[in-house]
């Protein structure tokens, strides 16, 4: 009888230890996706023109000085995606320029890297507001007067956005600008963080960036 204890023992230790093993195994592909999107030391996994983009600190920054950036131009994720949930942290710095976040999107120009489809909006009056970048204009245009409660404008922003089907939810700095269906959105696409043309200068920073995916297997 002491055997055959002694046995079952050793059975249900080593039962628990494959346990062990196949969730830690569950957990590595949401960590390895993480480090695909953007790994906080490197634009692996990233297009854009090198000259405006760069890593500093572990945020993507995009910058150019006396108007030497004549049309709006993004860095683009090199995979695409259909619906996820991302959030960040914005500074436009001394709260000058523009920028955004494409989704669902494509390359208009290969060769200057510029846009067509949804931008989540970011600056001046367009704050926290759904814009088609070569796609058709203003989708939603956020309550810029309620929006300037909480805005920092020479500071960073918290910045929500989720996409899924054809819904959009847009928060800025927790408070929901955007949050409705829209039927002309694509079912797929790239996301691009844009750096908008026509400033004297301009420098944006997104940091503190967590995406995932949403669906089957996600």
């Amino acid at each position: 009888m002491r055997n055959t204890f002694f046995i079952s023992a050793a059975a249900l230790t080593m039962l628990a230890g494959l346990t062990l093993a196949a969730d830690e195994t569950r957990v590595k592909p949401a960590n390895k996706e993480a480090t695909a999107f953007f790994d906080g030391k490197t634009l692996d996994g990233w297009e854009g023109l090198p000259q405006y983009w760069s890593v500093k600190d572990g945020a993507i920054v995009g910058a150019y000085e006396n108007k030497s950036l004549t049309h709006n131009t993004f860095l683009w994720s090199k995979n695409s995606y259909k619906d996820f949930e991302m959030s960040f942290k914005i500074r436009l710095k001394g709260g000058e320029g523009n920028s955004g976040v494409q989704i669902r999107s494509k390359i208009l120009d290969p060769k200057e890297l510029t846009a067509s489809g949804p931008q989540c909006d970011i600056g001046q009056a367009y704050w926290g507001s759904l814009y088609g970048e070569n796609f058709g204009g203003m989708m939603k245009a956020s309550n810029f007067d309620e929006v300037k409660k909480t805005l920092k404008p020479n500071d960073f922003n918290d910045y929500y956005l989720k996409v899924v089907g054809k819904h959009v939810t847009i928060k800025l700095n927790g408070e929901t600008t955007v949050d409705q269906d829209f039927e002309k959105l694509p079912a797929d696409g790239k996301l691009g963080w844009q750096l908008h043309a026509g400033f004297p200068f301009m420098e944006v920073t997104f940091k503190d960036i967590q995406f995932k995916e949403i669906g089957a297997g996600k």
